[in-house]
């Protein structure tokens, strides 16, 4: 898996310059069983049962991967949070629990996180009607071998109050270095918070931005549509996006040379360092991505600089040694794996 990108960080579809990925996650509860938290083993173990034997019939592809986390190391279950295929909590809870993973990591299904089932699909640029679509075939698929808990008053009855309704959470990730340079980064985000949307990290909830990546989702789904929430985010999303570009403009006409220095500066750090922090790498990496959506930075593969996001963190840069190891050393090497990547990339 963590030998290539994850096709959510390619770095194409609309608008992929400003709003890198799309993401729409649908809660569930199977009739029968209590929610995830007030059930005993054996009711997660029976339950785990019957999920895993209807997700078999979808689809009849060896492409999905199904895998239960009592298999999985501490660092195995990192590196899953970090590619944003299972929640901070999946990764911490105990046995009986496991993820589906398509082959391009499009779609992924949690079993057993706080709902019995949370069915996602992620995708590259702004692409949330997309993601929408696809959610759903995979949801109607289920539906035809599980019975979900619903209410024909309240809609789908999930474990936290503010998922049920619709159960559905609509995100996108964005990319606002201009924004934030400018110093206009609060007052964009207050306006978007009091038109009822939540703004979190690039870990989602309990994460703080960094690396200048802010993740911006609905709030409540109770008696709305999946199509109307989704428009509505889509609405907001698209004045956040003109909102960047005009900063974008702005910064370069303001002070080209400054903006071109410290974008420089940015990928001589990244390209010749020999100790390097996930955070420092999560910012630098930021600019440099500025940098080639600027069109300040020539001949650096957008590819490569998504892909550093993900290879730098500190569970995959473990994985890729082969062993647990110490921050000290988890900087060396993360410094050493990007000098590597970087190797071929050359300023034009």
């Amino acid at each position: 898996m963590i030998s290539k990108t994850a096709a959510w960080l390619e770095g194409s579809g609309p608008d992929a310059d400003i709003v890198v990925s799309s993401r729409v996650r649908l809660a569930r509860n199977v009739v029968g069983f209590p929610f995830s938290h007030w059930a005993t083993e054996d009711e997660i173990k029976e339950l785990l049962e019957t999920i895993e034997k209807a997700i078999r019939h979808y689809p009849p592809s060896p492409k999905y991967l199904l895998i239960r986390f009592e298999d999985l190391s501490e660092i195995e279950r990192k590196i899953l949070l970090e590619r944003h295929l299972i929640s901070r909590e999946h990764a911490q809870a105990k046995e009986y629990r496991a993820v589906t993973i398509s082959a391009d990591e499009q779609v992924s299904i949690m079993i057993n996180e706080e709902d019995h089932l949370r069915l996602q699909v992620l995708m590259s640029g702004f692409q949330l009607m997309n993601a929408l679509d696809l959610v759903n075939k995979v949801d109607d698929l289920l539906e035809k071998d599980l019975e979900y808990a619903y209410s024909p008053q309240f809609g789908y009855l999930t474990a936290c109050p503010t998922n049920v309704g619709s159960g559905i959470r609509a995100s996108v990730m964005m990319h606002l270095p201009g924004l934030v340079m400018l110093r206009q980064i609060d007052q964009v985000l207050q306006a978007v918070t009091k038109l009822g949307l939540t703004v979190r990290g690039w870990y989602g909830e309990g994460s703080e931005a960094s690396g200048n990546l802010f993740q911006i989702s609905n709030q409540l789904t109770l008696g709305k549509k999946e199509e109307e929430i989704v428009q509505k985010l889509e609405k907001i999303i698209k004045q956040v996006i003109e909102h960047e570009r005009s900063a974008r403009k702005a910064l370069l006409k303001k002070d080209f040379p400054k903006i071109q220095d410290r974008i420089g500066r940015a990928f001589g750090v990244l390209k010749y360092a020999h100790q390097i922090s996930s955070s420092e790498a999560m910012n630098l990496l930021s600019t440099l991505r500025t940098g080639i959506e600027l069109g300040v930075l020539k001949g650096v593969d957008l590819k490569v600089v998504n892909e550093l996001f993900l290879l730098t963190q500190p569970a995959h840069v473990q994985k890729i040694l082969g062993k647990k190891l110490s921050q000290k050393d988890r900087d060396e090497k993360r410094a050493d794996l990007i000098r590597k990547m970087l190797r071929d990339e050359h300023l034009e």
